[in-house]
């Protein structure tokens, strides 16, 4: 299985975001879509999950839940727009984890593109920064993997281009 993460795209949908997300068996979007007409184009591309970030009205949170468990061929994943700093999670963040013991956490909000292990909670920890315009951020990313088995394998992190130029395919 072929995945997509995206994130923080605060309304912005260009034509390398539709490029690398082409070929996805699923695409999640990690929240803070902005507008409706964003997830409406990922849709068309490939099956999508998402969760709602705290810029989302009403259109997207009515789209999307806070937070999501999502079965990658047995890998569980909790999916969560804000989660804390790995090892430091928020409460409720902390709370979802022991409840379902997922084996990686997806989440977006910090535009800080990271991928570690959290001994800690013994997961894996995924942010896949923003691919969005709007934020500090100088480099638009989104992340690509495989699942198979239950296993995480073939992590690419994709670069955009930069936040503050116009990107081309």
């Amino acid at each position: 299985m072929k995945v997509t993460l995206i994130s923080d795209t605060h309304s912005h949908m260009d034509e390398r975001i539709i490029h690398h997300l082409g070929g996805s068996d699923l695409i999640i979007h990690a929240g803070d879509v902005g507008d409706s007409k964003v997830l409406d184009s990922i849709e068309k591309i490939a099956p999508t999950r998402c969760v709602y970030g705290n810029i989302d009205g009403t259109n997207i949170r009515s789209r999307c839940p806070e937070w999501e468990i999502i079965d990658l061929m047995g890998h569980k994943t909790l999916v969560i727009h804000i989660a804390g700093s790995v090892g430091r999670y928020n409460e409720n963040t902390r709370t979802l984890i022991a409840a379902h013991q997922p084996d990686s956490i997806i989440c977006g909000h910090s535009h800080i593109l990271k991928v570690m292990p959290d001994k800690k909670f013994n997961l894996l920890h995924l942010n896949p920064g923003a691919a969005g315009r709007h934020g500090f951020h100088k480099m638009r990313t989104i992340l690509k993997f495989e699942v198979d088995n239950a296993n995480m394998r073939n992590l690419q992190v994709i670069e955009l281009g930069p936040r503050s130029s116009q990107s081309v395919s």
